[in-house]
């Protein structure tokens, strides 16, 4: 917090620039309802520029001082420019139309303006508590003495024991209204800090992308030192502080008896009068389904930069065997030009030419082909009755029927595994509907399509009947990993 640092981060960070814009309220106001209010990750670039022309319409019509002459899609060019750097504009694979995401230094910047509006209860309880929570987890979990671990183990069921026999006699401690406000507002902000994250390690992730492509661009070495180094950059990608913690809380959140505790908590209090006080937004009572969504596309983010490093090393192999190429083509031409003039003297010496010896009981002996004898035997028209149909026959599976199957069952449920769709809507063309399910689960999320994610660490068994080649009745089974529709 020096003169000299904080100088430089008024010219070059983007939340400082955003701040100090003339046109801050603008944006920050526009960025706010587009990005961060709905938990929209991308947006295409006719869309969130026809937002952004109803916006500049609506405030010239008001403020009527040609403030604002520019159209919506030169601001949104301006905002993602390296100077301003409040929007990154991509293009993704198989689009040709621009895509539009906010920045990580943006979200600060709109995050520190929400926090200026005055709150009108402060709670400070909680987070003293989440404090020592957290200084006895670390201090816990570091302990390597067995038996200091068994003191505190032993302490804590103590008191639990204690807490026990309180609630049984009926003298358990209640929280008052004061204490239910102070832990939710605690809640509220960091549920709204975990979705902001989520930005940040996207661009973590990119900043780490970029380092592995600037050092192949610079590499001088061999390539399988190259490739040495490049998969040793990618595991610690994975590896890294950022990356654990990801893949942990990954971990946590995909468990389904988690989703449905935090489910069942979140409605408890969301139903307390204390909590109905505060008039909390609608969109905590989904907030881990936008953890879910914002995390599978930090994922994609992840295997897509794996995918763009792969196709750039191909690039590269492309480039070194053209220069390989070019090389080849430089000798034969200077050979050429030395075919009229010749050196003198020893110019190459190769080793004499040599015949190989083969001896005669080396070689295996000869072993005569079958001839195969074909039965003069005169054709006869049969009598049999053939069912032709069964070559007409085929089975279409209706994906319009299982999308409604899905919706079906999440009119009474946040979410629903494949399992248990299966059982209550049984597979009716087997196999063929089952890659149908699959298909509507990995599918991007649309105009009428469905949610769904995949739970690759505990896989789940999918039976439906079928008939063997006799014709009888048997049970088919497939193991896959867990895939659950969301709402």
């Amino acid at each position: 917090m020096d003169y000299d640092t904080l100088s430089a981060l008024r010219e070059r960070h983007p939340a400082w620039r955003l701040l100090a814009s003339q046109h801050a309220p603008l944006v920050a106001s526009f960025l706010y309802r587009v990005f961060m209010a709905p938990n929209v990750r991308v947006m295409g670039e006719a869309d969130l520029a026809e937002a952004l022309e109803d916006e500049l319409f609506a405030l010239r019509a008001r403020l009527r001082n040609g403030e604002y002459s520019k159209s919506a899609l030169e601001y949104l060019n301006d905002w993602a420019a390296p100077e301003k750097g409040w929007l990154r504009k991509f293009y993704q694979q198989g689009t040709d139309e621009a895509q539009f995401d906010l920045t990580p230094a943006a979200e600060k910047a709109l995050a520190w303006l929400r926090s200026l509006t005055e709150r009108p209860f402060v709670g400070t309880e909680s987070r003293l508590r989440t404090i020592f929570t957290l200084l006895e987890q670390i201090c816990a979990g570091t302990e390597a003495d067995p038996a200091k671990r068994v003191d505190e183990l032993l302490k804590k069921r103590e008191a639990l024991d204690a807490e026990i026999a309180r609630a049984r006699a009926g003298e358990a401690p209640l929280l008052d209204d004061t204490a239910v406000k102070d832990r939710f507002q605690q809640f509220q902000q960091l549920a709204r800090e975990l979705l902001a994250d989520f930005r940040e390690v996207e661009h973590n992730f990119r900043l780490l992308d970029r380092k592995v492509r600037e050092k192949i661009v610079r590499w001088e070495g061999s390539k399988g030192a190259l490739l040495d180094e490049i998969m040793g950059a990618r595991d610690a990608i994975g590896n890294s502080d950022q990356g654990r913690s990801f893949a942990a809380f990954w971990g946590f959140l995909m468990s389904s008896q988690r989703q449905e505790a935090f489910t069942a908590l979140l409605e408890q209090a969301l139903a307390l009068p204390a909590v109905a006080q505060f008039s909390p937004d609608q969109r905590l009572r989904h907030v881990h389904y936008d953890w879910l969504e914002a995390g599978e596309h930090t994922q994609r983010t992840v295997a897509l930069l794996s995918q763009q490093l792969r196709r750039f090393l191909d690039d590269k192999a492309f480039l070194e065997n053209r220069r390989i190429i070019e090389l080849l083509r430089n000798i034969e031409g200077k050979a050429l030009a030395l075919r009229e003039n010749m050196p003198k003297g020893v110019v190459m010496e190769i080793d004499a030419m040599g015949a190989d010896i083969e001896l005669p009981m080396e070689r295996p002996l000869f072993a005569p082909s079958v001839a195969l004898r074909l039965a003069d035997a005169p054709l006869e028209a049969g009598d049999g009755e053939v069912d032709t149909a069964r070559l007409f026959s085929q089975s279409v599976v209706d994906k319009a029927r299982l999308r409604a199957a899905i919706r079906r069952a999440l009119r009474g449920q946040s979410h629903i595994t494949l399992h248990e769709l299966v059982q209550g809507e049984p597979l009716q063309h087997g196999l063929a509907e089952l890659v149908a399910y699959l298909e509507l689960a990995h599918a991007d999320a649309a105009p009428g399509g469905v949610r769904a994610v995949v739970d690759e660490g505990v896989a789940e068994p999918i039976r439906w009947q079928a008939c063997d080649a006799a014709g009888q009745a048997v049970v088919r089974e497939a193991r896959l990993p867990r895939v659950i529709f969301t709402r």
